[in-house]
């Protein structure tokens, strides 16, 4: 059987500090037949010196732009459309694949048009491991699983729609909880550890939570009611 095309996209902006290491990880993956794609929001560190440095090494499989857009999920969005793998995989610039990630998510692929396979995600705080995120899917109505775990077929994009940009940090939560909401998507945990993730600040963490709880109420997964009390609470 032939071996699918992986896409990976990764969204950066100034991102010198970390981007060769999720470059590397990339590079350095297990299986051979992938695509990688940078969707660079016009940066003015040398994040792009770093990823023109890399283009040799990728052998015509790295492509990237450099261009103002209307935040990560937009960039997403571009990466998506650019792609033409089976399967498509985001990774932030901020972090990185375990070396075999990719072949182990192809070896648990099936012949289904709608697949999210997906695994265990090792979270960093402050250069320290913080703990091994293992959510599932059954548990999207409540939270999110690991994002940068998370590759989806080619199909689900074009019949289910791509990113909803009117979110500025959890619209991965919002795809993930429309396609298990709609019933048809196959979801398939792999329980390794996949990625591993850099947990930012706490600037956005309020809005996270607002959003989360917006999206659930959009996906009818929680009452109205519920939706004012988990606001009145969360600014109490």
């Amino acid at each position: 059987m032939k071996k699918p095309k992986v896409s990976i996209i990764t969204p950066c902006l100034n991102s010198e500090a970390t981007i060769r290491q999720t470059i590397e990880s990339v590079l350095h993956q297990t299986y051979g037949n992938i695509e990688y794609i940078i969707i660079d929001g016009k940066s003015t560190d040398k994040t792009l010196d770093i990823v023109r440095e890399y283009i040799p090494q990728f052998q015509g499989r790295l492509k990237y732009v450099s261009e103002k857009d209307k935040g990560i999920y937009d960039a997403m969005n571009k990466g998506i459309r650019q792609s033409t793998g089976t399967l498509i995989g985001i990774i932030g610039s901020d972090d990185y694949y375990e070396c075999d990630a990719v072949e182990k998510i192809v070896a648990h692929m099936t012949e289904e048009p709608y697949q999210v396979l997906y695994g265990y995600c090792r979270v960093y705080y402050k250069n320290r491991v913080k703990y091994i995120a293992k959510k599932r899917h059954e548990t999207l109505p409540q939270t999110m699983i690991p994002h940068a775990t998370c590759f989806v077929t080619r199909q689900i994009y074009r019949d289910f729609g791509m990113f909803v940009t009117a979110f500025k940090v959890a619209s991965d939560y919002e795809l993930m909880l429309r396609l298990y909401s709609s019933k048809q998507v196959t979801f398939i945990q792999i329980q390794e550890i996949l990625a591993d993730f850099r947990k930012g600040g706490a600037s956005s963490v309020k809005r996270c939570f607002v959003e989360n709880i917006l999206i659930q109420r959009y996906h009818k997964v929680i009452s109205t009611r519920d939706m004012i009390k988990k606001l009145i609470n969360l600014y109490l």
